[in-house]
């Protein structure tokens, strides 16, 4: 496979030839970055690597969006080898952010020289085997979806490229364009976002790590969902309760009140956190609107954050060993 020496043929905004377009940024920065001594000026030098370092909006894209199209015309090498490859240079783009961070500037040159010869290796890698094969393996219209998923990840590039087809762009929201199904749809209906069987529907429900309840706007239990770990205990008897019974009578008062904004329009949200058998819990009220912002109902969200709020630095690797 030769490599693409001219993308004049592509049409402007073409996936393709935006990621050729950022090369030619990045060589660019490189070349900027070269010039500057860190320790002679360290706020220069700060600059110009936080613009390479949005080349994590160019692994996202290729991830996201390049890599599924391609594994669905059966080449998988790229998510394989090429996704560790990002994960190295993200790596070593963490660490010269924590010697900047610690004002390390000759750490920062030691690293930066790894990093910049991992990018021209992966371009060099990109622009002979991984364009190349992706133009001969996908088709327009894959294309034209590819970008559409673009846009909401960006691009390193100041300005957005082009749209691509040559047309107005439409939001995701607004397209309506009918896609290839790869599943099932017997016995799904449609959400907003996607189809569901009752099946999946309660697995979804019981394997929340969150308590969740409905109250119409009739003040009436309609829904909760019955997890593995419920925070606060329930049975089927709640369901068409009127909602000031299913509260320990010194809460009621609050609650009440909550459902009263709620229904006015005042307020569309109301938190809590208490300590319950020892564990810390998390209540949220939501207001529950319709389109036209008419009233139905609120929900009820708990959720034991204990372990959450001792979180602290990173977890990047598994553990079940």
């Amino acid at each position: 496979m030769n490599e693409i020496s001219n993308t004049a043929t592509l049409p402007d905004g073409h996936p393709v030839q935006v990621y050729f377009q950022e090369n030619d940024l990045i060589y660019q920065i490189l070349k900027e970055l070269s010039t500057v001594n860190p320790v002679e000026d360290f706020q220069k030098y700060i600059n110009i690597f936080n613009q390479l370092a949005t080349i994590e909006k160019r692994f996202a894209r290729k991830e996201n969006q390049l890599f599924p199209f391609l594994e669905k015309k059966g080449w998988v090498g790229p998510s394989q080898g090429m996704w560790s490859f990002h994960d190295n240079l993200r790596e070593q783009i963490r660490l010269i952010q924590y010697y900047i961070k610690t004002k390390n500037p000759e750490k920062i040159a030691v690293n930066m020289a790894f990093l910049v010869n991992g990018i021209y290796r992966l371009i060099q890698i990109e622009e002979t085997v991984l364009f190349p094969n992706a133009l001969e393996i996908l088709e327009e219209n894959d294309w034209i979806a590819m970008r559409s998923g673009e846009e909401e990840i960006g691009w390193m590039l100041s300005n957005p490229p082009a749209p691509f087809p040559a047309v107005e762009y439409i939001h995701p929201s607004e397209d309506t364009s009918p896609r290839e199904l790869t599943f099932s749809l017997e016995n799904t209906s449609h959400y907003d976002e996607g189809y569901m069987t009752v099946e999946q529907v309660n697995l979804l429900f019981k394997t929340m790590p969150l308590d969740l309840t409905y109250v119409d706007e009739n003040d009436k239990v309609i829904f909760y969902n019955r997890g593995e770990e419920r925070v606060f205990p329930r049975s089927d008897g709640i369901i068409g309760r009127e909602v000031k019974f299913c509260h320990p009578p010194k809460s009621v008062g609050t609650v009440l009140k909550i459902l009263d904004e709620f229904r006015k329009g005042t307020q569309n949200e109301s938190s809590f956190w208490i300590n319950y058998k020892e564990r810390l819990i998390y209540i949220r009220y939501f207001a529950v609107r319709d389109a036209n912002k008419n009233y139905k109902g609120v929900i009820e969200m708990s959720q034991d954050i204990t372990d959450i709020k001792k979180i602290e630095g990173e977890k990047r690797l598994l553990d079940w060993e």
